[in-house]
Formats: C-alpha cells, sequence, structure tokens
C-alpha cells in the first residue's frame, strides 16, 4: 500500500475524531462546545467528568440514613485563611483539567454579596477575583447564554446562575468565596449558599494552557462567536428526505437512509390528532442504526415539551407554536439508519417526517446515539408512609448502559397532585462502577439550572423548562438539562439516577428521558414500554386521584373532582394537622354566598350515612353542604380560635347514584371572632349503606 495514502489516512482519522495531540485552550473548548460531530467519537481516556458541590454530607453511601439527607447548603471543602481572608473552597483539583458548567444559587441575607477567586496553578494570587454573581451570571468573564441566570421572568435572587465559560487549568484550580455572612456551626449553617461545579480531569499526558485575564482577552472574539452559534436559530437541514402518512393504532411510517459516509443531521416532526396531548406520548420515535435500535421515545419527549405543546429553543431540540418539533443531534451510522413513528394510540394520528443527512466519517471511535424513556405511572413518592423524615425517600434511574459512551444528558418530564414541591431530589450518577457518585448534587431544580422550585418557563441552550406550572400546585412540569462539555465519558459503565424527594406523601407521573451515544456491542437496562405510553395522560389531578368512594366507604376530600370554584383558590392542601393522608381539599378566599360544586363517584347505588371530617381554624367560615342538590347536615362554623384542628359531623342519609353524585359547598358567613379568609376543609367523606 502507498505509504502517503496511509499517512493521510492516518491523519484523517485523527481529524475526524477529534482526538488530536493539540494543546487544550479556551479557543479550543468553546469551538468543542458547538461542534456537535465531537460528541459522536469516544474521548478513549481523554478526560473524567466530576462535581463538586453543596450536597449534604450525611450522604455517604446508598445504605446508610442520610443517603436522602437534603442540607444541600453551605457545604465546603473547607475554610482557609488567606492574608486575613476567610476563604470557603468550593473546588479543589488537580490538573490537567478544566471547569466546564458552573452553577449556584443563595437564601439569606448577604449570602450573595460575597467575592469569588479562581486560584490557577497554585499561584497565591488569584487570576479572577470579583463579585459572585458578576463572575457566574454576569458580564465580567463572558456573556450570555455563557453566562446567565434563570428563569428571566423570576426574581434576580430566586434565579439559578450558570456560567458555561470553560475555564481550563494546566496543574490545578482551586474556587474559593468570601462571604462574610456565613457561620458554621454544629446545627446552624447560614445563609444558605447552594453550588454545583462540573469539571473535567483530563490524562496526566493532555496539554493544557491555563486561564488568565490575558487569555480571557485573547478569546474575546472565539466567546463571541460561540454564543452568537448558540443562540442563532437552526439553520436549514440538509439532504432532507420527507414523508408523511396518517397513521392508525399500531401503524408505523418509516423513512430509511442507507449508504456508507453519512449520518442524520436533524429530524423534525409534526404531529395533528384531535387528542395532540394523547398523540404526542403513544406517538413513538424508534430509530436503527446498522439494525441497532437505540432510540424508542414518545415524540414529545423526544423534543423536550411532554405531552403538551409548550414552544422552547435549546442547542438540541426546538419546539415552536405551529407544532413543529426539531432535534439536531447527530446521529452517525455505518451503512444505514431506519427512522420510525409508530402509533400506539387508539386514535389516529397525521405524521409529517422530515429527515436531515450530512458526511460523516465513521472510525473506531464513533458511537451510536441512544434515547431511552420511561414513566413512573402514578407512583406513591414515598416507599414507605411509616418512614420518618428522609427515610421515605427513594433513587430512580434514568438509565443504566453498558459498555462504552458519553452520557449526554436527561429530561423529566412530572405531573404534581399536591401543593408541593416534588423535586427536592439529587442527581446520583455512578460511573465505571464507582461506589459513590461522581457528580451528586443539590436538588432537581439545581441540576436542571433554575432554582427554588420556580415555574416560570425558560429556554437557554443547554437547560430549559417549557412548562413549570406543576412546581407548587397539581399540573406539570418540564425539564431538560442537555451535555456537551460537561458531557459523562464512561469506558464501561453509567448508572445515571436521581431521588424521588417529593414534600408530601402522594401519587405523581414521573417519566425520565435519557440521552447518549455508545459504541456498537452497548446494552441498556431500558426497554420499550407501549404499555405505560398507551396509558392516558393526566391533565388534571383526577386523571391520577379518582373521585371514588373505596371499598371501606371512606373518600379523601383532595380526591373530590372540583367541577367549580366561583370565588378565591381550591385544591388540595397538605400539611401535619392530623388529616388522613395529611392532605385536605382547601377552599380559601371565598366571597359569601357562593358554593363550590364538585363531584364523586359511588359504585353502587342505595341509601347512605354520610359524615365527613372537616377543618376547624380562626380563618374558617360557616357552610353549608348539600348532596345531590339537598341539605347535608346542619350549618357547620369552622371558626376555632386555637390552632387547626380536625372536626367529624354528621351530613345525614342520602340516596347515592351508582356513579356519578353531586357534593357542594356554601360560603354563609363568617364567625363574628373569625379572621378574613372565609375558608373551608374537607379532609375526607366517609359512606355507611343502609
Amino acid at each position: 500500500m502507498n505509504r502517503l495514502y496511509v499517512l493521510f489516512a492516518l491523519l484523517a482519522a485523527q481529524i475526524f475524531t477529534g482526538c488530536t495531540k493539540e494543546k487544550v485552550t479556551l479557543e479550543s473548548l468553546l469551538s468543542e462546545q458547538t461542534n456537535r460531530a465531537a460528541l459522536t467519537y469516544f474521548p478513549e481516556n481523554n478526560y473524567r467528568l466530576k462535581q463538586f458541590s453543596s450536597y449534604d454530607r450525611k450522604s455517604v453511601s446508598p445504605d446508610s440514613l442520610g443517603w436522602w439527607a437534603n442540607a444541600d447548603f453551605t457545604q465546603f471543602i473547607r475554610e482557609e485563611q488567606n492574608e486575613g481572608r476567610r476563604e470557603f473552597v468550593l473546588l479543589d483539583a488537580d490538573g490537567p483539567g478544566a471547569v466546564v458548567r458552573w452553577w449556584m444559587t443563595f437564601s439569606g441575607p448577604d449570602a450573595f454579596s460575597g467575592t469569588i477567586r479562581i486560584y490557577i496553578d497554585e499561584n497565591p494570587v488569584p487570576a479572577v477575583v470579583g463579585d459572585v454573581l458578576e463572575i457566574v451570571s454576569g458580564n465580567l468573564l463572558a456573556i450570555e447564554p455563557l453566562a446567565s441566570s434563570v428563569s428571566p421572568l423570576t426574581e434576580r435572587e430566586h434565579r439559578g446562575h450558570n456560567l458555561y465559560l470553560p475555564i481550563p487549568y494546566g496543574k490545578h484550580c482551586k474556587i474559593t468565596y468570601e462571604c462574610d455572612a456565613v457561620k458554621i456551626e454544629p446545627n446552624k449553617r447560614v445563609p444558605s449558599i447552594y453550588y454545583n461545579i462540573c469539571y473535567r480531569e483530563y490524562d496526566k499526558k493532555v496539554e493544557v494552557e491555563s486561564f488568565s485575564m490575558d487569555v480571557l482577552k485573547r478569546a474575546e472574539p472565539a466567546i463571541k462567536q460561540t454564543a452568537e452559534k448558540l443562540l442563532a436559530p437552526f439553520a436549514p437541514m440538509t439532504e432532507i428526505q420527507e414523508k408523511t402518512g396518517k397513521l392508525a393504532e399500531n401503524e408505523t411510517l418509516e423513512l430509511e437512509i442507507s449508504g456508507k459516509g453519512q449520518a442524520v443531521s436533524g429530524i423534525a416532526i409534526r404531529l395533528n390528532a384531535s387528542d395532540l396531548n394523547q398523540a404526542l406520548r403513544s406517538t413513538v420515535l424508534v430509530i436503527l442504526f446498522d439494525e441497532n435500535q437505540t432510540v424508542w421515545i414518545p415524540v414529545g419527549e423526544f423534543f423536550g415539551t411532554g405531552y403538551q405543546l409548550h414552544p422552547s429553543k435549546t442547542w438540541f431540540t426546538q419546539v415552536d407554536s405551529t407544532g413543529w418539533m426539531e432535534a439536531r443531534w447527530l446521529m452517525p451510522f455505518k451503512n444505514n439508519a431506519k427512522i420510525q413513528v409508530v402509533n400506539y394510540g387508539a386514535q389516529p394520528v397525521d405524521v409529517a417526517l422530515k429527515v436531515g443527512t450530512e458526511s460523516y466519517k465513521w472510525s473506531s471511535k464513533s458511537m451510536y446515539f441512544g434515547a431511552s424513556w420511561h414513566e413512573h405511572n402514578q407512583i406513591a413518592t414515598s416507599k414507605n408512609d411509616s418512614l420518618p423524615g428522609d427515610e421515605w425517600h427513594f433513587d430512580m434511574n434514568f438509565v443504566k448502559v453498558g459498555g462504552q459512551g458519553v452520557y449526554v444528558g436527561d429530561a423529566v418530564t412530572v405531573f404534581n397532585t399536591v401543593d408541593g414541591w416534588w423535586g427536592e431530589g439529587d442527581e446520583k450518577i455512578f460511573v465505571d462502577g464507582e461506589k459513590f457518585p461522581s457528580s451528586i448534587g443539590t436538588g432537581s431544580e439545581d441540576y436542571y439550572g433554575y432554582a427554588w422550585c420556580r415555574p416560570e418557563v425558560f429556554s437557554h441552550p443547554f437547560i430549559a423548562q417549557p412548562a413549570g406550572y406543576g412546581s407548587f400546585h397539581p399540573g406539570m412540569s418540564v425539564n431538560m438539562r442537555y451535555r456537551s462539555l460537561d458531557a459523562i465519558p464512561f469506558q464501561h459503565e453509567i448508572n445515571s439516577n436521581i431521588e424521588m424527594w417529593h414534600w408530601v406523601k402522594t401519587r405523581v407521573n414521573y417519566a425520565q428521558s435519557a440521552f447518549w451515544y455508545a459504541k456498537p456491542g452497548f446494552v441498556s437496562n431500558d426497554e420499550p414500554d407501549i404499555e405505560t405510553v398507551k396509558i392516558p395522560v393526566a391533565l388534571k389531578r383526577t386523571d391520577i386521584y379518582k373521585p371514588e368512594v373505596d371499598s371501606t366507604g371512606k373518600l379523601e376530600g383532595e380526591y373530590l373532582e372540583i367541577v367549580n370554584t366561583p370565588s378565591g383558590e381550591s385544591g388540595p392542601q397538605s400539611g401535619n394537622w392530623g388529616w388522613s393522608n395529611s392532605t385536605q381539599l382547601w377552599w380559601r378566599n371565598a366571597k359569601t354566598g357562593d358554593e363550590m360544586v364538585l363531584k364523586f363517584n359511588m359504585k353502587i347505588a342505595g341509601n347512605y350515612a354520610v359524615s365527613a371530617q372537616l377543618t376547624k381554624a380562626i380563618d374558617y367560615g360557616i357552610v353549608q353542604f348539600y348532596i345531590n342538590g339537598k341539605p347535608a347536615g346542619m350549618k357547620f362554623n369552622g371558626f376555632y380560635a386555637d390552632g387547626v384542628i380536625p372536626f367529624m359531623v354528621d351530613l345525614g342519609k342520602h340516596e347515592l347514584n351508582a356513579g356519578e353524585n353531586m357534593l357542594s359547598v356554601k360560603i354563609l358567613g363568617a364567625d363574628k371572632n373569625a379572621k378574613p379568609g372565609n375558608m373551608a376543609g374537607i379532609d375526607f367523606l366517609q359512606f355507611s349503606k343502609l
């Protein structure tokens, strides 16, 4: 064989795999950040992705009681005295390496009034000194979106602050925070300072140019160019193939691409159905590369919109208000790719599919793109209601992939059922069989880049919350995190998890999607779940909590279906007030004379004695109940001056229908000693057949 040809082939392989011996610089990292092809080649031993965070140090091992401990704030590596300054160490890492993702949030007086210092290569003089918010989300080091805070609709002190500007170092990096307000005592840590800092740990042979302000100045054009690329609209796909069809139940629309030297560069889909919400869940995207099925995920989840249409724009996905959903993961193959859209729902679905391709050099380091999904449908948020405190939470697996690959993101679609936060859970990502996760964080919203359970929507190149109305109330939340520089390579296995850490013992729907690249021969623990995608999606609380009287004759008040609330607000309220199931149905700020209408279902018709456990408190009103339009019991004065108490009352005897029955609550007024509020609360109803 011609020696020049062999040399050319070797050089080409190095170029296409992105595995050159060039020095890692700020500019090279910025270039990699917007290079979708770089993710498709396995970096071998080039780097490991790790994280320092303020996670609760009681989390020691999965078999310890502190594994779900939740004091994830103001936890530092150590405290140092530097030239008379008290500095708290957030990160301390030997090089060569690079900080690639940095998130923070704060709470309490003066929590974010401190100074960040970044020490490079053990130089006692910091390379960077500045106000914490100016560094992490301001313009001291970078511009939007490399430095940003989300959501822009949220007041600044409740935002998550994100820095995606890489900070490379050759020998060592230390990041400290000086804040005079910090006080750490055995049982007290104030104020609340949260942080997650992801960094690359390169092999020792990798040469890295260390960060400095001079290097930052030199890289300004590259920073500007990267920011513009990340925020730019998607460029039109090239070499597009299109297909449309009307799919009946279990029918498939397939588009096949054959030929060497290619990769799928983008997929766009638009669905049309009488029930679009259900179609987004029951219509599934399936992709086979070289006859290997690597993608099985509901269409809505693949594009980051859940099962309702929520516009958003990231570096990898886009959903617009016209219904077009687009993904720009680069998906290489050796010989062929089959993109299938399968309708597992009962209704017919119109599908429009577009697939773009581009040239690609397949090498021994190339990987297939993978995406998996599963939903914990109506899962109990407590593994055991009798357990106290932190002990009733549990970990939920995104995916476990064996082989060589790179983890590039995940997403959750949660339907919450109570007035309580569902996402205290920390991510726990184990790489290559490690006993303690190299990525463990401080809460679900922190992992996804925002903070304080805020419901406001936002889009960012690498994080997004297209829907957040389920944060504090019954409803849907969709969170996504996609990885570029903070992608996680694994040599043998990745095991990605997040805690189920809800403040309330209830039931929710919790769907998990995961995205990765892996070399041929990988295995995944996630199997296609056809039966779950057929389940009707939850759009209201009663889709999960049916308003049905159980076999003991009991119906929780919070299970009642609300037909009409003429004034004020109504919904489930959780708390430790002696309520059954720790929850009641709560109506507050009602107008006198207004009547709230509720619905419940009875399996067997007949005469029933009905009673109810109601709530009394200082701001509760005087109410009258009605069952199927007839007065039920005497008027009830809910005033109680000394706290909150449940109170059992007799609602009389009633003829009830098999199936649907109506219960209504009318506000008659308030006790003369009551505080404003005009509230009413139903803990549960009890039915006894006569």
